[in-house]
């Protein structure tokens, strides 16, 4: 009845895609699913058209590791609605679920009310045993984690998590258009690696330093950091020097700001304030 509910005009043809944890499927992930003509990927809680999430939210935000596993599996009323809201509005013809073993992927397609799953491809298909490997070396000794999307699209759900944005090409020979792909290295919040936090002197330490290298600004007066959950608000006050078009200078400041602290701390920045304090006059040259 519930199937009936969620596809009542079309039948979607479900694949699956199987491998232990860290052996890279979401890694491949993209590539797997273009190779099969499936646009929708299904993988740890999010829902994937393409490079775009469309609905869920990582598993990887949760605080523990059973946490991950329970909202991967879509185990609440909410999480499974947004889901299937989503598959009722975009009507995919057919959808690819990851997971790490058969009973995973085939209880997620039960949670959510989609057809049995008729082909399940295996990371062991796709990867070498050397290059599995690697990816349950790097997972271990580094905690990093790959989701197949874009790192702006998930970049304010994981402030300060967020290791570097990657992208994939891959030919496929002469006369065909090559396979590109984004993808962003995470660290989940749940990582065994531990917790770090930031500390305001920092942000201020990268403020100094640019307002000292930005033309028209004299010094940085005050700052002030607060910190939410989606990442840090800033608020700065800099004297300007005087002759300097003070909209420009600030606006110009306020960019460079946002974009170096973000590239070095790996933080979203929610908001930057900046307002001239005040105006520095030169000392005028002797003649």
């Amino acid at each position: 009845m519930l199937k009936d509910m969620l596809m009542p005009n079309h039948k979607i043809i479900v694949y699956a895609f199987v491998g232990p944890s860290g052996t890279g499927k979401s890694y491949r992930a993209q590539y797997v699913a273009s190779e099969n003509n499936i646009s929708y990927i299904i993988d740890d809680g999010l829902f994937i058209k393409d490079n775009q999430v469309i609905a869920g939210s990582s598993a990887k935000k949760a605080p523990t590791k059973i946490e991950t596993v329970k909202h991967a599996l879509f185990q609440t009323a909410e999480e499974k609605k947004e889901i299937q809201n989503a598959i009722r509005k975009y009507k995919p013809e057919s959808i690819m679920i990851l997971g790490t073993s058969d009973n995973m992927v085939h209880k997620i397609a039960e949670n959510l009310g989609l057809p049995e799953i008729s082909k399940i491809i295996r990371i062991s298909d796709i990867a070498t045993e050397e290059e599995m490997q690697t990816a349950r070396r790097i997972r271990v000794t580094e905690g990093k984690h790959v989701i197949p999307v874009p790192t702006f699209e998930i970049k304010k759900d994981f402030s300060g998590y967020i290791l570097d944005p990657l992208q994939i090409f891959k030919s496929k020979g002469l006369g065909k258009a090559p396979y590109v792909s984004e993808k962003s290295i995470i660290r989940p919040t749940f990582s065994y690696m531990g917790n770090f936090t930031i500390s305001d002197s920092v942000f201020r330490q990268i403020i100094e330093y640019l307002a000292y290298k930005a033309p028209g600004i004299h010094k940085l007066a005050k700052m002030r950091i607060t910190k939410y959950e989606d990442g840090p608000s800033i608020y700065i006050e800099v004297i300007v020097v005087y002759g300097f078009n003070i909209i420009e200078v600030l606006t110009n400041f306020r960019e460079k700001c946002k974009k170096e602290i973000e590239k070095l701390t790996a933080m979203n920045i929610i908001h930057i304030d900046i307002v001239a304090r005040g105006i520095e006059v030169p000392p005028r040259k002797e003649e």
